[in-house]
C-alpha cells in the first residue's frame, strides 16, 4: 500500500526561536485589540500566523473579516483554524482512517477466498476418501489429481494471506505510529516535553465534570525568570524549563498530568488527593529539586545555583469550575511570590517554608 506523502505538522509551521516568536506575538496582541478579538487560544495562533505573514491567503480572510464585521465571529475563527491551521493533521486522520479501510476491505476479499478454497479442498478430500474405500475405483487416479490441486492451491491461498497479513500488521503499526506523533504534537509542549496548556484545560475540565472528589490543582511559577532570561539568554532560560520538565516527569504521582502553563508557569493536576498535605508534600519535594538544580553556561563553565520556584495549592471543591479552582490555586501561589517566594502556599500545618 502506498504510504500519504509527508505533510507540515503545526509545530513545523511556527519553527522561530523563542525571541523571535516574542516579536511575533508582540505584533499579534495589539492587532487583536485593535479589533477587539477575543483573547483565546484560536485567535491567537490565527493572529500570530497573520504576524508571520507566510500565508497571504489567510492574511485576506482576515482583513475582509474584520473589515466586515464589528466582532469577530467565533465560528469563522474555529473555521479558519481549521483549515489554515491544523488542516494537515485533519487530512492526516482522514488518509489513516482510509488506509485502515483499504487494509480491512483486502483481508476481507482474502478471507472469502480463503473460505471458498477451503471449501474446494474439502469436497476434494471427501470425494478422495471415498475413493479410497474401493481401491479397484477407476475415478481414484482423477479423484487424487484433483486432491492433490486444491492441497497446492489451499496452500498457495494461505500463504498468500499470512503475507498479507503481516503487511497489513506493519502498515497499521505505521498508521499508529503516524496518529500518536499526531497527537502528541497537539498536546505536548515542544520545549519541556510535557502537555500544554490547551491539554492541560481540556483534562482539567473533564476530571472536574467527572469526580471532584480526590482533586487537587498545583500552580508554580520559577522566581525571576524575567530577570533571569534578561541576564543570561533565553536559550540558557529554555535549558531551566527544560529541566523543571522533566522533574515534573520523575517525581509525578500515580494518575497526576503535568502542564506547561505558560512562560515559565506549570501546573499538575493530582488525582486521589483528599487532602492539601498531600499536595504540599508533593509541591515541597519538588521545590526543593528546583532549588538544587545547577546549570552551567556553556560559554564561561559559570554554575548558576540560583534557580528557585513559587508553589500555589488549591483542592477541588463540590460545584467547583475550571476558572475557579484555577482562580484559587492562582491566588495561593501569588501569595508565596509576596512572601518571599520559593515557599509553598498554603501549608496545611506549618508556616510556608523557604529556602
Amino acid at each position: 500500500m502506498s504510504q500519504a506523502p509527508k505533510t507540515a505538522s503545526v509545530s513545523d509551521l511556527f519553527p522561530e526561536d523563542p525571541r523571535e516568536a516574542a516579536g511575533l506575538l508582540k505584533q499579534a496582541v495589539p492587532l487583536m485589540m485593535r479589533h477587539q478579538i477575543a483573547p483565546n487560544p484560536v485567535q491567537y495562533a490565527l493572529w500570530y500566523a497573520y504576524s508571520q505573514g507566510k500565508n497571504p491567503d489567510l492574511n485576506k480572510r482576515l482583513d475582509k473579516i474584520v473589515g466586515d464585521f464589528e466582532v469577530f465571529p467565533p465560528e469563522t475563527a474555529l473555521k479558519l483554524f481549521r483549515e489554515h491551521i491544523i488542516r494537515n493533521e485533519l487530512e492526516d486522520a482522514r488518509i489513516g482512517q482510509q488506509q485502515v479501510v483499504d487494509l480491512v476491505d483486502d483481508i476481507e476479499g482474502d478471507v472469502l477466498r480463503s473460505v471458498a478454497g477451503s471449501t474446494t479442498y474439502n469436497e476434494s478430500l471427501a470425494s478422495g476418501l471415498l475413493a479410497l474405500r474401493d481401491p479397484q475405483d477407476e475415478n481414484l487416479p482423477s479423484v487424487l489429481s484433483d486432491l492433490q490441486e486444491s492441497t497446492l492451491q489451499m496452500q498457495e491461498q494461505q500463504e498468500k494471506f499470512l503475507y498479507k497479513l503481516r503487511t497489513a500488521q506493519t502498515e497499521i503499526q505505521h498508521l499508529r505510529s503516524q496518529l500518536d506523533r499526531a497527537h502528541m504534537a497537539a498536546t505536548l509542549d515542544n520545549l519541556t516535553q510535557i502537555f500544554n496548556r490547551n491539554a492541560f484545560t481540556h483534562l482539567l475540565d473533564k476530571a472536574l465534570k467527572s469526580d471532584h472528589q480526590g482533586l487537587a490543582l498545583v500552580m508554580l511559577d520559577i522566581d525571576h525568570f524575567k530577570t533571569f532570561n534578561d541576564q543570561y539568554g533565553h536559550p540558557l532560560g529554555d535549558r531551566v524549563l527544560q529541566h523543571v520538565g522533566q522533574l515534573l516527569r520523575e517525581l509525578l504521582p500515580a494518575r497526576s498530568m503535568a502542564a506547561r502553563y505558560g512562560g515559565e508557569e506549570f501546573c499538575v493536576i493530582m488525582r486521589d488527593c483528599y487532602d492539601l498535605q498531600t499536595a504540599y508534600e508533593f509541591a515541597e519535594r519538588l521545590r526543593l529539586k528546583v532549588q538544587a538544580l545547577r546549570v552551567k553556561m556553556r560559554s564561561t563553565d559559570k554554575v548558576l545555583d540560583s534557580i528557585t520556584a513559587s508553589f500555589g495549592l488549591a483542592l477541588a471543591q463540590a460545584g467547583d469550575d475550571m476558572e475557579g479552582l484555577i482562580t484559587r490555586a492562582d491566588d495561593q501561589l501569588y501569595k508565596a511570590k509576596h512572601n518571599g517566594r520559593n515557599q509553598v502556599q498554603p501549608s496545611p500545618s506549618l508556616p510556608a517554608l523557604t529556602a
